[in-house]
């Protein structure tokens, strides 16, 4: 069956009446006309952006516009109309305030509120995007000098001892900070991140020797998984800076990464005795409390940061993010 056919019945079925061809044809140019009515309103509301701030002219405009899109439709369906059947359309004073002003009005009203309300939306977003990336160069900027002050006094204390083991060590520095300056991605793979937290971890166990011991646990399932960059890594260096940097006993950090439903679980733990950092704890300051900023960024309330002292001693970092990474 026809296009057209299956509209005309579909009409039928409306005014519950017999539909002459010529009725139809008018119904439908009616229809087509306000359609295309409405894309001209769509186009001529994208050309008036949101003031800031708000001016009464913007407002005036839009009052000006909306009944003067009703009296638009009623010239071309008059138009269509006379063409169609051959005789004048002269509306009832009824049909011309309620069925094209009213109608055009109110239809010219909600574009106008879907448009502007969509145009907020985006810019939110972009906003959002604009603050989450400035967090990133924030915490690229923190993990730097860590890297470089620490890293670089592992070197030169090898120098003399090892020159080998210290090129080796430079290397992996050189790598590091490398990384560290150019990553740009708010999301990376988990094999990604693991694989720059390998290298930070490498570093450190040079410089910690058999202090530090790091025990992980990775479903090689889980490994395409986006994270967000630095995530995990942010994670290890707390976990170091406040474990074994502070102990003369070797302290163990466990990396686990696992499936719970549709959430991927990051888990940091490590052993020891001292008590986690009372900027942690408040959340102010710390490269912990800016990676919570930037997961309320990418995520919103679908990704969650935990942390806190463990029972039976040391300190445990819990994050949780969505499977397949952030939903633009």
């Amino acid at each position: 069956m026809a296009p057209l056919q299956i509209t005309r019945l579909a009409l039928l079925q409306i005014v519950d009446q017999p539909l002459t061809a010529t009725e139809f044809a008018a119904i439908l140019a009616r229809v087509l006309l306000g359609l295309a009515v409405a894309y001209l309103v769509y186009r001529f509301i994208r050309r008036l952006p949101w003031p800031r701030p708000f001016r009464f002219r913007f407002l005036l405009i839009h009052l000006a516009a909306a009944p003067a899109s009703g009296l638009a439709w009623l010239i071309l369906t008059s138009g269509a109309v006379v063409l169609i059947t051959g005789r004048p359309f002269i509306p009832t004073v009824r049909q011309v305030p309620v069925d094209f002003l009213a109608i055009g009005s109110t239809v010219y009203l909600v574009i106008a509120a879907v448009t502007y309300l969509d145009d907020a939306t985006a810019r939110a977003a972009r906003a959002e995007a604009a603050v989450a990336h400035t967090q990133l160069a924030t915490l690229r900027a923190q993990l730097q000098p860590h890297f470089l002050f620490n890293a670089l006094h592992t070197v030169v204390q090898l120098i003399p001892i090892d020159p080998a083991r210290a090129a080796h060590a430079a290397e992996l520095v050189a790598s590091l900070l490398r990384r560290t300056v150019e990553e740009e991605r708010d999301e990376v793979t988990l094999d990604d991140e693991w694989g720059f937290v390998s290298r930070y971890l490498e570093v450190e166990h040079i410089r910690f020797g058999d202090r530090l011991r790091v025990r992980a646990e990775m479903d090689p399932d889980l490994l395409d998984e986006r994270v967000p960059s630095f995530a995990l890594q942010t994670l290890v260096e707390n976990a170091v800076r406040h474990g074994a940097a502070h102990r003369v006993a070797p302290t163990e950090i466990a990396v686990t990464a696992a499936e719970t439903g549709s959430h991927l679980t990051l888990s940091v733990r490590n052993t020891g005795d001292r008590p986690p950092p009372v900027a942690a704890e408040n959340g102010s300051g710390t490269g912990l409390s800016r990676l919570r900023e930037r997961l309320a960024l990418l995520y919103g309330d679908t990704a969650r940061l935990t942390y806190g002292a463990r029972e039976e001693g040391g300190f445990e970092a819990v994050l949780v993010v969505p499977r397949g990474g952030r939903r633009s």
